[in-house]
């Protein structure tokens, strides 16, 4: 049994087609997804959509390049009533998106500021709900919205976890966050030949200490690179990531889904992830 822990089931190029895509997925071994809420609206239909199938659940939140976007000033106070829904499961996609230009009539300074307020606000929300964090960074070059990320959890480490979505670095950079309590989300960007620090670092990772991801329908996974991902195709970042580490795929499926199942059930009452 494969958790797809986040996909973006509520994107537009999945419209009308939803049931099929949980059907497949099934059809391949995935059996339950988290679907992830990147603004106020996305955040509803990741919702109605977890009402509908029972195999899916949600979060909700918004993604730093969204933030100019949200125009309505009790923003927080929607999400905060979001998340008391039973089938959200944590906050997110939040962090910060050093990567994407400003948007029109935003500087860039203001534009990364307005991603910190509405991260640090999201970070206490989670705290505020018992909810956990699903995390976005992206740099252009460097490492500087992973150093400021880091920088802005720390303060909440033990009262709230993280799961940094999509990790691409060198396992020695995950490690001491996963030492506070938080876990690492690898996806299909494993199977591509040239993502060397990626490949590694899920060879590297301590059962206990990872999910698995699509972020569909981006980054699918080599077979379908360059074509719309989906949560059927976790089964190929699985194989990938067994054989890199040289286990079955079941074992690997068994211990990833048992992290998206503590991580998961909303925080409450856990605080940090099992070690193995």
């Amino acid at each position: 049994m494969l958790i797809d822990t986040h996909v973006h089931l509520d994107s537009d190029v999945f419209r009308g087609e939803e049931e099929a895509v949980v059907s497949r997925a099934a059809a391949a071994g995935v059996t339950r997804m988290v679907a992830i809420g990147c603004d106020l609206e996305s955040s509803r239909g990741a919702l109605a959509l977890a009402r509908r199938f029972p195999g899916v659940r949600a979060t909700v939140g918004v993604h730093p390049t969204y933030v100019t976007e949200v125009t309505d000033d009790d923003w927080l106070e929607q999400l905060r009533e979001m998340a008391q829904d039973p089938c959200c499961v944590g906050i997110g996609e939040t962090g910060l998106d050093f990567y994407h230009a400003a948007p029109d009539g935003w500087s860039e300074a203001a534009y990364r500021d307005r991603q910190r307020e509405f991260f640090g606000a999201q970070l206490g929300l989670a705290a505020g709900c018992g909810l956990n964090v699903v995390v976005h960074q992206r740099d252009r070059v460097g490492r500087g919205s992973w150093e400021e990320i880091r920088a802005m959890v720390g303060p909440w480490d033990g009262r709230l976890r993280c799961v940094f979505h999509c990790w691409v670095h060198p396992w020695s950079e995950a490690a001491p966050v996963v030492a506070a309590g938080h876990v690492v989300g690898f996806g299909g960007v494993v199977t591509y030949p040239k993502a060397e620090d990626a490949a590694r670092a899920a060879a590297e990772a301590p059962l206990g200490t990872f999910v698995l991801e699509t972020d569909g329908p981006y980054l699918a996974p080599v077979p379908y690179r360059g074509k719309r991902n989906e949560p059927a195709y976790l089964r190929q970042t699985a194989e990938k990531v067994a054989a890199l580490r040289g286990m079955s795929v079941d074992v690997l499926a068994e211990a990833t889904s048992a992290v998206a199942d503590g991580f998961f059930r909303g925080g409450r009452g856990s605080s940090r992830a099992t070690q193995q």
